[in-house]
């Protein structure tokens, strides 16, 4: 289902999205940014996930839509390879409060926290030499 309307809200860090249905949810910056759709967060494949610290205060400093799917947002990190699919998205919103307890058991069993800074295996993220 497409949004019928999206708002970034730079002061309280959350992407609004409304539907046709009356539904409107509100997904947190930090959120959208450690469950990001990209292969730097999401790996090539099972086991290959880079699990996300220190996204706390991440912005999205733009978005753009990309055809008539997905939105594109760039976070003020530099991450900007996420496209997030109308169908993502409405995963995302639907399974919010899930995927947020899956996301902290993760950093928990890890033995880090939200505000940990971010490591990066062998110093390359994805995509670099």
């Amino acid at each position: 289902m497409i949004p019928t309307n999206v708002v970034v809200h730079q002061q309280s860090k959350v992407l609004e999205l409304s539907y046709e249905n009356g539904n409107t949810f509100r997904l947190p910056f930090e959120f959208l940014r450690v469950v990001s759709p990209s292969a730097e967060v999401q790996g090539h494949g099972p086991g290959q996930e880079t699990l996300q610290t220190g996204k706390r205060e991440v912005l999205i400093a733009n978005i753009e839509p990309v055809g008539h799917y997905a939105l594109k947002p760039s976070f003020s990190d530099g991450h900007d390879s996420g496209l997030y699919s109308w169908d993502y998205l409405q995963f995302l919103c639907e399974n919010q409060e899930a995927l947020w307890k899956e996301h902290l058991d993760k950093l928990a069993a890890a033995g880090l926290d939200r505000d940990a800074p971010m490591i990066v295996a062998g110093g390359k993220s994805c995509g670099s030499h």
